[in-house]
Formats: structure tokens, C-alpha cells, sequence
């Protein structure tokens, strides 16, 4: 089953899990502000796609960061600010155990329909 990581009050994230029910995909959905984010999860995303893909720069809790903590960041540096603030992860992050998407856009629509035609 597909776990869909994001935050219930994000509007591209209601729009993804919505498009998944009408899709009839089986998907289960993880606040990563009420529900937190496993450290274990968060490692193995970084070890996937980087933490350069895996953190939204253009969201206000990064432009809200420090200069020093924007800075110079690797990724231990950015699993411990994914730790601290959650809200850090480019919405939605979808799971598929094997590989990740981030985003709602046509590419991850197609990946999640062929990852659910498969299964």
C-alpha cells in the first residue's frame, strides 16, 4: 500500500489523496505534523533522492530557518532539520517501499497508477 506523506492542511496534499480515492488507488495518508516522521523513514528518503530533492525550499518553514542552518547543509545536517520540523518535506511525498515520488504533478499521477496497476 502506498503512504502518503504530507500535511492535512496543505492544499496540493488534499488534492492528491482526493485524486487517489476517485482513482480507487489504496493509499494510506501520514501527517507528518501530528503523526511525526520516523527517523528511519526520513534516512532511507534521504538515501533515495537526496536531501536537496527532499526538502521544499520554497516553503515558509525553510525561509524561516536561519542563515546557518540553511547553510552548508548535508545530509545530517537536513535529516535533523526534517526531525525538528517536519514540515520541512517537499508535500506530498508519496511511499511505495521502493522508491518515492515528491509533488502532484502529471509524472507522479502516471507513476501512481502504474504502481497501483502492478500491485
Amino acid at each position: 500500500m502506498i503512504t502518503v506523506y504530507g500535511l492535512k492542511t496543505c492544499d496540493t496534499c488534499r488534492k492528491a489523496l482526493k485524486w487517489m480515492m476517485e482513482e480507487s488507488i489504496p493509499h494510506r495518508f501520514h501527517d507528518l505534523r501530528k503523526d511525526g516522521v520516523p527517523e528511519a523513514e526520513v534516512t532511507r528518503w534521504l538515501d533515495l533522492v537526496g536531501w536537496e530533492t527532499l526538502i521544499n525550499k520554497r516553503g515558509t518553514t525553510w525561509r524561516s530557518l536561519s542563515e546557518d542552518q540553511r547553510e552548508g547543509l548535508d545530509d545530517a545536517g537536513a535529516k535533523a532539520l526534517i526531525l525538528e520540523h517536519p514540515s520541512l518535506v517537499k508535500r506530498p511525498l508519496f511511499d511505495l517501499g521502493d522508491r518515492v515520488l515528491l509533488g502532484f504533478k502529471q509524472e507522479q499521477q502516471d507513476a501512481l497508477r502504474e504502481q497501483a496497476a502492478d500491485a
